[in-house]
């Protein structure tokens, strides 16, 4: 009895166990099927029209940039202006005290008065001896000496009409005016100060337009001027500038030569670019970075979504016909938008995870679904 009963109970055991065993194979299978059926979108590594662009430090200076500085010593008397003022070409900036300068003017005046009398007399003196040589009462060399007499005369009213003009001349500058329309920069003198010939005032610059100083390599510059796309009669560039701040300037520029010749110790040429610049966002001696059309038309571009970083590898999780992913390492050009430059590692139409990269490892079976250029485009921008 005893005996049937353990039987018994052998039996049921093992029963059990076999049932837990099915059903945890069950699950197993059932867990397995659901990885190999991990849905991921997947599209083509395709070709993005662009314009690849590359990017150079520019120094950046205004069209015009002036210090202005006394010509005379003396007393600065006014200040016309504030620093940062926007001035008009000609307007007056700085005054110093002209009192010696009015007097040398007035002594120059009163020294041509007195060369003109004296003209006057000599030329008189010369009519008087012309009728007493008629005469015979005085000899030809009379008035020859009178004829030098009056040349005389003439030279002193010249030179005095001369000291007269230089005089005005310095008189005028004691009025600094502005040479063209810009901006004023820091005045580092007070009125009062005592001014030294040439001494700096201040410096003005005019901002309407500004320059942006850029050096290009050989190589960069033959892969322009080889380019049909991009090369012009008359070599100017279309050329972007981004700010300090990294911002982008809303105003295209226009790059051309600056110099023409390569220098011999770095290779490199000089360009410059010209940049409107209403309202004068920009300062003179600023920086910033001026990207230059390097390769126009048909790349092959992956989207943003779809590449990750290693230790700063770039890489991608490919596609294989048999819809295992494989994290395929690529080298990753300029960034255009939403899409990376592909430059090496990758093929036109190689099939690749487009997002949800972060959920796959490498060697994982996926449910790919194909995602089209349209589709593409809507879930790059999140819509």
């Amino acid at each position: 009895m005893n005996t049937t009963i353990t039987s018994r109970r052998i039996i049921i055991a093992s029963g059990l166990f076999i049932t837990a065993f099915i059903g945890c194979s069950g699950n197993a299978e059932q867990a397995n099927d659901n990885v190999q059926h991990h849905s991921a979108p997947v599209a083509e590594v395709s070709l993005l029209d662009t314009t690849v662009y590359h990017e150079y430090v520019a120094s950046i200076q205004a069209i015009k940039n002036v210090e202005i500085r006394t010509r005379l010593k003396g007393f600065l008397e006014k200040i016309y202006i504030d620093e940062g003022a926007e001035v008009a070409a000609g307007q007056p900036l700085f005054k110093l005290n002209d009192t010696e300068h009015l007097t040398a003017v007035a002594r120059a005046e009163a020294v041509l008065e007195n060369a003109i009398a004296d003209g006057q007399t000599t030329m008189l003196e010369v009519e008087r001896t012309k009728l007493l040589v008629a005469k015979n009462i005085v000899s030809e060399t009379d008035l020859k000496v009178a004829e030098a007499q009056r040349s005389a005369a003439e030279s002193r009213i010249k030179e005095a009409r001369s000291l007269l003009d230089f005089a005005k001349t310095e008189l005028t500058y004691t009025t600094i005016r502005a040479p063209f329309s810009g901006r004023i920069d820091r005045i580092p003198l007070k009125e009062g100060s005592l001014l030294d010939e040439g001494m700096l005032l201040t410096s003005i610059s005019d901002l309407d337009q500004v320059y942006a100083y850029f050096d290009i390599s050989e190589q960069e510059y033959l892969g322009i001027v080889t380019n049909d796309s991009l090369r012009t009669v008359d070599f100017t560039l279309p050329v972007r500038l981004t700010l300090a701040n990294g911002a982008p300037y809303p105003h295209e520029g226009t790059a051309e030569f600056a110099e023409n010749e390569f220098e011999e110790t770095t290779g490199t040429i000089s360009l410059r670019a010209l940049f409107p610049n209403p309202g004068g966002l920009i300062k003179h001696a600023a920086s910033g970075k001026v990207s230059v059309p390097m390769q126009n038309g048909q790349n092959l571009a992956v989207h943003q979504k779809s590449v990750f970083e290693i230790q700063d590898r770039t890489y991608v999780y490919k596609v294989m016909d048999d819809h295992t992913v494989v994290m395929t390492p690529f080298q990753a050009g300029q960034r255009v938008g939403h899409y990376y430059m592909v430059e090496s590692g990758l093929q036109l139409r190689d099939k690749i995870v487009f997002e949800g990269t972060q959920n796959l490892r490498d060697g994982m079976t996926i449910n790919p679904v194909m995602v089209g250029p349209g589709e593409n485009r809507l879930i790059a921008d999140g819509r």
